[in-house]
């Protein structure tokens, strides 16, 4: 009788330890993470570097998968402080608000260079526009000037194309060029910089700003302040309409995440900022 006891006892003592190991491991579906993949999210500014990364990385590493998507810079940190990507692309740095959010709930954000990019000013392909000046610029996005006519073009409208103000882009063009002043309300709003481009190169009297990656045949980009974007100018700060892009982990990058901006980072990867139309590094 001793001896069932203690079998019995022994096989109670097994079956509480599986059940704490059970319980300590198990997670809800939407808790549960694979550890080789990476999710990537935010700036459709970044998209065309951190896809084209992403896709030759694939290629070499194939046990790794990498998710990207777009959204907007403020899409990319949220989805660093809420939990809900690996990565958060950002063209603009985060804000102090974004930090005080992302500590009460724990998170440390960590922030990481990727390129450089200069924002440019494009008109429609008919503009004869040659240059113009930041002082200018705002004031057309104000409405303070309202025909070409006023700058020495055509008397003709002048119609504002805008990224909506969720936006990275937005968010440095108010800073550089608005300085905290109110677009006019008849701005057309867009989602990406591609749509800027489109809207731009097929609408009579445009004006709008583009990330460098993101001009193309069809657009007059003008000078600003006489000063061409280029990589010279916006890694020597002459270009006025230069910033950095960013991407966003929460503390300092580890794993497989690590490993995927360490490769942006690398000469190889820096290629690729420099193919798809960005200013590398170095």
């Amino acid at each position: 009788m001793r001896g069932i006891n203690k079998v019995l006892f022994l096989a109670a003592a097994v079956s509480l330890m599986f059940a704490a190991a059970a319980s300590a491991a198990w997670k809800w579906p939407w808790q549960q993470q694979k550890s080789n993949v990476v999710s990537i999210q935010g700036s459709t500014t970044n998209l065309p570097i951190t896809q084209k990364a992403a896709e030759d990385y694939m290629k070499v590493n194939k046990d790794i998968e990498i998710s990207v998507r777009g959204g907007g810079s403020g899409v990319g940190i949220a989805g660093i402080i809420d939990g809900a990507c690996d990565i958060g692309n950002s063209s603009r740095a985060i804000k102090s608000k974004e930090i005080m959010n992302a500590r009460a709930k724990g998170v440390n954000p960590h922030e990481t260079v990727i390129a450089r990019d200069g924002m440019a000013i494009v008109v429609h392909p008919s503009n004869s526009l040659k240059n113009i000046t930041v002082d200018q610029i705002q004031a057309i996005y104000t409405g303070q000037i309202k025909r070409w006519s006023q700058l020495g073009g055509a008397d003709e409208p002048i119609v504002v194309v805008s990224r909506d103000t969720s936006s990275g882009t937005y968010e440095v063009f108010n800073e550089l060029v608005l300085k905290g002043s109110k677009l006019r309300t008849d701005c057309i709003m867009t989602v990406s910089n591609r749509e800027v481009a489109e809207t731009v190169k097929n609408t009579n009297g445009a004006i709008g700003y583009v990330g460098l990656a993101f001009l193309s045949d069809g657009l007059n980009t003008v000078t600003v302040e006489g000063i061409t974007a280029s990589n010279a100018t916006i890694n020597n700060k002459t270009y006025k309409l230069a910033r950095e892009l960013y991407v966003y982990t929460n503390g300092p990058p580890a794993g497989n995440a690590k490993a995927f901006i360490d490769y942006i980072l690398s000469e190889a990867g820096q290629k690729i900022v420099a193919d798809v139309g960005y200013v590398p590094l170095r």
